[in-house]
């Protein structure tokens, strides 16, 4: 049985999807079901949620929509997730592969170098990263990515440390494969079911580094996101805690459909004996 079918057997894996799925399709469909720019002024400043037609949600201080922006801030966040992922990912990939397979003083250095980003928590060197260069969403993607790159690279080094001792390796350097090839074409698709699990959770630590950055109000100030709605509201949380609140529900909600399917693909990789019960 394939990963997909016992992904879908698993009541987490399915509940995570069908809620990633669903913000996916909010996101990407943000233009239609909210046209305009969502940091636009919609009508009077605090107008309470279920109280106004044309804004269900209610609007802020500034008489924003609340409701254009959770689904604009929905394309932010997994913009932002996905795209810090995949850079993470890439790079952390490449070193672990690199460093795994070469082994010696390059394996060494190159592990000295993951330590040092390993040792400066995540969150600090993102904050740093912005305060320096500057708050703009591809500078909030580097930084989430440059932060999130160490541990799938140190986990692709021991998945491919423990596939080089496999004989199908030994075979394919004595028949002269470029160790290259070897690297990256024999071991390294063999190396990325468990680094591939890991990226569900790199994407919702993603997720919750840019909402923590734009609450501090160094995320793009041009673009809407639930951080910079959260920290809006605090300043009246007490008369409209609405502001504060429904963003944060819908972080919470992504944050949990995420980890639930990580939880789900950990368990199908198991299932499949592709990853270690």
């Amino acid at each position: 049985m394939n990963v997909g079918k016992r992904l879908f057997q698993t009541r987490e894996g399915t509940v995570g999807l069908a809620i990633i799925l669903a913000l996916l399709l909010v996101g990407l469909l943000a233009p239609l079901l909210s046209p305009g720019d969502p940091l636009r002024i919609a009508g009077p400043a605090l107008v309470p949620p279920f109280t106004n037609v044309d804004l269900p949600l209610g609007t802020d201080r500034l008489g924003r929509d609340i409701l254009a922006g959770l689904i604009h801030g929905a394309r932010t966040s997994l913009f932002v997730g996905i795209a810090a992922t995949a850079a993470a990912m890439a790079l952390g990939i490449a070193v672990g592969t690199t460093a795994g397979f070469a082994g010696g003083l390059l394996d060494e250095a190159l592990m000295r170098v993951v330590d040092a980003f390993q040792i400066i928590p995540g969150f600090l060197l993102a904050l740093a990263f912005v305060s320096v260069i500057g708050a703009s969403t591809p500078v909030v993607v580097l930084a989430i990515a440059l932060a999130a790159w160490a541990d799938p690279a140190r986990l692709t080094r021991a998945q491919v440390l423990a596939i080089c001792e496999q004989d199908y390796v030994a075979s394919a350097r004595v028949i002269g494969m470029h160790p290259a090839e070897i690297a990256f074409k024999e071991i390294l698709p063999n190396a990325l079911p468990p680094v591939m699990a890991l990226s569900a959770i790199v994407v919702a630590g993603a997720i919750l580094t840019e909402a923590a950055l734009s609450f501090l109000g160094l995320g793009d100030p041009n673009v809407v996101t639930w951080g910079s709605m959260i920290a809006e509201g605090r300043n009246v949380i007490r008369t409209a805690p609405s502001l504060s609140v429904l963003p944060g529900l819908a972080l919470a909600a992504t944050v949990l459909g995420v980890y639930l399917f990580s939880d789900g693909m950990t368990r199908a990789f198991a299932g499949s004996g592709r990853l270690p019960k």
